[in-house]
């Protein structure tokens, strides 16, 4: 397979297109990103990369990181995570205050906004230093030091913090929340603040495509099993409430975040990471989705 060709392709017909969408200007430092900016890059499973427009341009990659987070967590919990978060598709915005009272504190999966806070609640009951490990730990998956936090985006979201602090609150008054509300928040203020380009998100996610071994750390991340638990979960909630759309039209295990970018991995072939900043209104990339779903369209192997 051709990858360069390929994403070369996908890259000329999405510029054809030129679909539009909308900046999360929600977060005032990510609202002034240039919003033509457009990158792909593919890394296969022998660490070769293909890239093409913006790939090397860093960029916050918000939400994406909430499967960064799970990962570290994973395997220090198992199965006594999934008594406090659940694994279904949420079907609603992901942070939605009504879901989560009505279902009593437990949230529907760990990638709507509730069930990241949980996550990372966990993360600060495991780890003593867990900003730093989470950069390290993200380093060690890429295989390079490229993780950043922008304090900028970081504050930015720390002042337009209302709903996330209710939710945390709502799931402390359930005892589902171990840790200083105001610490937890810092945590995962932090991480959904990191920079990263395509290529070093994509490296960063080969492991999920690699039954859970990463050729950049050299090391088992999660078991076989675990590994596709978490493709599991990326395929069915990573989209927020256009999950079963995304799997409907691209059907691969993927992550977006309201930065505009999208991880996904192909099992066995390949991860790759998309990112240009321009939202639809469900708050994932109009141009990510849209290549994601040409590329699939072009290869002749599916995850089905």
């Amino acid at each position: 397979m051709d990858y360069q060709t390929l994403i070369e392709e996908v890259y000329q017909e999405i510029q054809s297109e030129n679909p539009r969408g909308k900046v999360a200007d929600y977060i005032p430092e990510i609202a002034g990103v240039n919003p033509d900016q457009f990158g792909m890059a593919l890394v296969d499973l022998e660490g070769n990369v293909f890239g093409v427009g913006d790939y090397q341009v860093p960029f916050s990659i918000q939400s994406i990181s909430k499967v960064h987070t799970l990962t570290m967590v994973f395997p220090k919990f198992n199965t006594q995570l999934w008594s406090r978060v659940n694994v279904e598709p949420s079907g609603n915005p992901f942070n939605s205050i009504a879901q989560l009272e009505y279902e009593k504190g437990i949230p529907r999966n760990p990638f709507i906004n509730a069930g990241a806070l949980v996550i990372t609640d966990a993360l600060c009951s495991k780890f003593d230093h867990p900003v730093e490990q989470i950069s390290t730990f993200i380093n060690d998956l890429a295989g390079e030091n490229c993780v950043r936090v922008n304090q900028e985006v970081m504050n930015s979201e720390k002042n337009h913090a209302a709903r996330n602090t209710a939710l945390a609150y709502f799931l402390k008054s359930y005892q589902n929340f171990d840790n200083p509300i105001e610490q937890v928040l810092d945590v995962y203020f932090s991480h959904c603040a990191i920079e990263m380009n395509c290529v070093d998100l994509a490296r960063s996610f080969s492991f999920l495509a690699n039954d859970g071994y990463s050729i950049f750390a050299k090391r088992e991340i999660l078991t076989e099993s675990h590994a596709r638990r978490v493709n599991a979960l990326m395929l069915t909630c990573g989209f927020y409430d256009e999950a079963g759309e995304f799997a409907y039209r691209v059907g691969m295990p993927g992550k977006s975040g309201v930065g505009g970018g999208v991880a996904a991995v192909m099992p066995h072939k390949f991860s790759i990471a998309v990112w240009s900043p321009e939202l639809n209104e469900k708050g994932n990339s109009v141009k990510s989705i849209r290549a994601l779903e040409l590329l699939t369209d072009k290869l002749s192997f599916s995850l089905f």
